[in-house]
């Protein structure tokens, strides 16, 4: 290849890759990375250029030359059908070699061992792949030789991984529909933050505090927020509050160090921070010690561009307190970047809730409140940051992936240039001849084609050289982890279970780090499906249900379709009649199907009634079970869009099912946690299907996502100092659908784990 040809590729694949995204035609195309694993679990990274269209991705080892005619196009090293049978997981931010990754995987919901691993530079770049994967999926027309293909495909021996735990994860907004629904919420609520001041261009509030909070834990401690805007993309602002290298020293003026003590997974870590002790008037707080911060990082990133980073306080038998420090306590704190100005800006709010731990009682208010305002400061500082870097004033270069070990700077623009030609020239000279081995043009696209394909392990040692692995190293991610790629499998087979918060000597054994709250063990009550968890509709008894007002939920309208607006839900179809809240060594499935149960105490008496229940399940060590019952008295005939639903198959039920969350009491990082937008909850987790004769029963399984094992795990650690509020429904596409109707509602009060019913006793 000419040099005027290995030009034109480069030009091309630049272009793609910087349009990268799904166009009227919904074709996609650009640089992805292959990650496998060996057989020591050690991950490595093969570049890849990869085209999505007509329902098929392809790889290819460069960048194919753009032809108008498609009988010209070049043939693809692999090929894969993308039909409804593949599904598309998020599993976040893993280094790769000290590389950084925004990990996704395909896999054949069939066969699991079927999948394909694929990582990109930049979180929108995956995003992106995400969606269109998706979309080709649910537009892949469901013909019965494709019905085939899903069931009885043959797989080869070859797989990605030799682990046999799936680890999959999957933000629940990718696939909320969002980016149809103009509303950035499907809840009705107050504010919960109270302006009280301004400075350096920052509005400040204060957290409102919950009526009837049964826990002091916040009050001393009242949640500060500071709210300002940043001339740069979400992206961007992301990556730079993400780094702990040499670049944070730019704008974090309390930071004197940080590092990462353990990667949980591709949206959780431990991190540890050391505070400088001259960021604060010493006439004001002189001869007070450093403080450092030993916290359990979180973070995602929402459809519309907003993301989400959350932090507290735990510890860790890994990182104990040092010499010359006193560890602070974070008990809620974050950020969210949230896109404006047609992505040209962002609005960032950062909110802290810390127990500076001064022992000097007559400080507590006062000087905390002055420490947290100050610290919040650091929004100032970065919109500082990016407005001389717009300003191309003298300042350390930045990229996606800085946060590199070294600390030396990155090579500059013309030398990346050079290397990026020089790597486009290597790759047209590699490319011939192995394309000769493969056959060239006798590979044809086939529908029996699985993923694993696309892992071709004849070309294992090839790559295409990355101009980028010269600056896209990781310094959080420091000597502590060496050991990172094996221990990593074992700490995510464990992962779920070690989140179960009230587990502490669990939690320490496993992972080696519990949070600052828990709870002792209670005495379990005797079990009966139905009635575990007790009905309050006072709301004032601890670990109880009730229903919630209806007209809380905002849900589609009848002319939705035309003007996308929501309106008030004004009732429910079913009600809730009882709950259960259990716990046992394994998982519990069917539990309307039970002798002795609820709904079978019905279906002995006979009549029309119809039952609909919710499971929500928690795997770990030990799994916990929310079951939510709802009945209703309406022949299911009467109601087609329900009864299309109880009697299809899962592939429907799983495009259908909706959950509308909402904390009405609780921490700022909780309700941040689990937001108030609606879910397709089959979209974003497994759910497994119970149909009996007067029943249908959801297990919806929390393991199956990383992230919702996230947000969950959270929620376990404050559960009895929240009320939670959640809406189901199956959602409506067509207008003969619409409007839609809520199934049932529920209000659980202040849920402790400990007092959760062990079916192991009963």
């Amino acid at each position: 290849m000419g040099g005027a040809e290995a030009a034109a590729v480069v030009e091309a694949a630049s272009t793609a890759a910087e349009a990268a995204e799904d166009g009227e035609d919904g074709r996609m195309e650009g640089w992805l990375y292959l990650i496998r694993s060996n057989r020591l679990g050690l991950q490595t990274s093969r570049k890849r250029y990869f085209v999505l269209e007509d329902s098929a991705l392809r790889c290819f080892k460069a960048a194919p030359a753009p032809s108008s005619s498609s009988s010209k196009r070049e043939d693809p090293v692999r090929s894969a059908v993308i039909d409804s049978c593949i599904r598309v997981t998020d599993n976040g931010r893993e280094s790769v070699h000290r590389s950084i990754f925004y990990i996704f995987t395909l896999y054949n919901a069939s066969n699991h061992y079927d999948q394909l691993k694929l990582g990109a530079r930049s979180s929108e770049e995956a995003a992106r792949w995400i969606r269109c994967l998706m979309e080709s999926a649910l537009k892949s027309p469901r013909k019965d030789e494709h019905v085939v293909a899903c069931s009885h495909r043959r797989w080869q021996a070859f797989r990605l991984s030799r682990r046999s735990n799936r680890m999959h994860s999957i933000d629940w907004t990718i696939l909320s529909s969002s980016h149809n629904d103009p509303m950035a919420s499907d809840v009705i609520a107050p504010s919960a933050w109270t302006i009280f001041g301004c400075t350096n261009g920052l509005r400040l509030f204060t957290e409102a505090k919950d009526g009837g909070s049964r826990g002091k834990y916040w009050d001393d401690h009242p949640a500060i927020m500071a709210v300002g805007v940043v001339d740069a993309n979400s992206e961007d602002i992301f990556q730079t509050l993400m780094s702990l290298g040499q670049s944070r020293s730019e704008w974090d003026f309390c930071l004197r160090e940080g590092r990462v003590v353990e990667h949980l997974d591709g949206h959780s870590d431990i991190i540890h921070k050391k505070l400088r002790g001259d960021w604060l008037p010493w006439s004001v707080f002189r001869g007070m010690r450093k403080r450092d911060l030993l916290l359990r990082r979180y973070w995602r990133r929402e459809d519309d561009g907003t993301y989400v980073i959350l932090y507290h306080s735990v510890f860790h038998n890994r990182c104990s307190p040092e010499k010359g420090y006193i560890r602070a306590c974070l008990k809620s704190g974050g950020y969210v970047i949230s896109p404006v100005s047609q992505g040209r800006q962002s609005v960032v709010k950062h909110m802290l809730a810390i127990d500076w731990k001064f022992w000097k009682s007559y400080l507590l208010t006062s000087s905390a409140k002055y420490i947290t305002i100050r610290m919040l400061g650091r929004v100032a500082a970065l919109r500082e940051l990016f407005r001389a870097k717009n300003g191309n004033c003298a300042c350390m270069e930045f990229s996606s992936g800085e946060l590199t070990r070294d600390t030396g700077l990155p090579q500059g623009g013309n030398e990346r240039r050079k290397i990026e030609m020089q790597s486009a020239n290597e790759c047209g000279r590699l490319e011939g001849p192995v394309e000769g081995l493969q056959g060239g043009s006798n590979r044809q696209l086939s529908s029996t084609g699985s993923l694993v394909q696309l892992n071709d392990a004849t070309d294992e040692f090839f790559d295409v050289p990355d101009e980028s692995e010269y600056d896209q190293r990781e310094a959080m991610w420091s000597s502590d982890e060496s050991t990172h790629a094996v221990d990593q499998r074992h700490a995510k087979l464990s992962s779920a279970a070690v989140f179960v918060r009230k587990l502490h000597d669990l939690a320490v054994q496993k992972r080696g780090y519990v949070d600052l709250q828990g709870a002792a063990d209670a005495d379990n009550a005797p079990c009966y499906y139905g009635h575990t968890l007790p009905k309050d509709s006072s709301c004032t008894i601890p670990s109880s249900w009730s229903m919630t007002d209806p007209t809380t939920f905002l849900i589609r309208g009848e002319s939705y379709l035309i003007d996308r607006q929501k309106i008030k839900a004004e009732n429910t179809l079913m009600q809730m009649v009882g709950a259960d809240w259990i716990k046992s060594d394994k998982r519990e499935d069917d539990l309307a199907g039970r002798p002795g149960g609820l709904v079978q105490k019905y279906a002995a008496q006979g009549g029309s009634k119809f039952f609909f229940i919710v499971n929500i399940q928690v795997p770990g060590s030990t799994t916990y079970s929310l079951a939510l019952y709802y009945m209703m008295d309406t022949p299911l005939e009467k109601v087609p869009l329900l009864e299309r639903f109880v009697n299809g198959d899962d592939t429907f039920r799983n495009s259908r099912f909706k959950l509308i969350p909402y904390i009405s009491k609780g921490s700022w990082i909780v309700k941040q946690s689990v937001g108030k937008k609606a879910c397709l909850v089959g979209q974003a987790l497994e759910i497994n299907y119970f149909r009996g004769s007067n029943y249908l029963e959801l297990g919806v399984d929390i393991g199956s996502s990383t992230v919702a094992r996230g947000v969950v795990s959270l929620v376990l650690g404050y559960l009895n100092n929240l009320v939670i509020e959640m809406a189901f429904l199956v959602q409506g596409n067509t207008q003969e659908e619409l409007p839609e109707f809520l199934l049932g509602t529920c209000r659980l009060n202040y849920l402790d784990a400990s007092k959760a019913v062990s079916l192991d006793e009963c």
